[in-house]
């Protein structure tokens, strides 16, 4: 079961984040096209993938290919939690169009469940980070996630409200499960269980790009 995998990988996300997430994000070229910068933590950032097959990348080129002129900035570091996610969130920001971005896609939340870590602390992480970004009126697509079914059914009750709860407050747009239609797909994942191979982000691609597409269309 897919759930069994997070175990494992847990033991190894800290180390990810020394070995994956050392480099800041690239700057956007000021090309007037609208800028996206993909917040969010290994499953954002490409977890041994190739650059060009990371979720940023593919959705930027699904954009492209939808006749949509747009920058994605992977910002994902693999091991990140919400906490690290909130530590960094100005340092993302500022690779693109001096810190004012079109959109933010923010994903966050899954490294904390699989260590434990108290539903209350992500939604305040998350819900801080949103507060930022709405001081900034920057436009964000919340990415939700789900909490491991061997965590408990308490748990994941709280855990799993944290997203639309937040989406509903801040009034911005929520993208319910980022690794809908992958999860439970053996095949469209690497070897570890968890993280998606190519084919799984395109399939992940597939779910978000239309409402990336109506936000900045909006």
């Amino acid at each position: 079961m897919w759930f069994k995998s997070f175990l494992f990988v847990a033991i190894f996300m800290a180390f990810a984040s020394v070995v994956f997430g050392l480099a800041p994000p690239v700057a956007a070229a000021q090309t007037g096209e609208p800028v996206i910068v993909a917040m969010g933590d290994s499953l954002m950032a490409g977890y041994n993938l190739p650059a060009d097959a990371a979720f940023p990348a593919q959705l930027e080129a699904r954009l492209r290919a939808d006749g949509i002129g747009a920058t994605v900035i992977n910002a994902g570091v693999s091991g990140d939690t919400s906490a690290g996610g909130l530590a960094r969130l100005d340092w993302a920001l500022a690779s693109a169009n001096g810190g004012n971005p079109d959109l933010v896609i923010l994903e966050f939340g899954g490294n904390g469940a699989l260590r434990g870590i108290d539903p209350a602390v992500t939604r305040g992480n998350l819900d801080e980070m949103l507060s930022i970004l709405r001081g900034r009126n920057i436009n964000v697509l919340l990415v939700g996630m789900r909490a491991p079914p061997n965590m408990g059914r308490e748990f994941a009750e709280e855990f799993d409200a944290i997203f639309p709860d937040l989406a509903a407050n801040y009034g911005v747009a929520l993208y319910p499960f980022f690794l809908k239609g992958v999860v439970l797909q053996p095949e469209l994942k690497l070897k570890d269980g968890i993280h998606p191979n190519r084919e799984g982000v395109a399939i992940m691609v597939d779910g978000m790009a239309p409402m990336v597409a109506k936000l900045l269309a909006n």
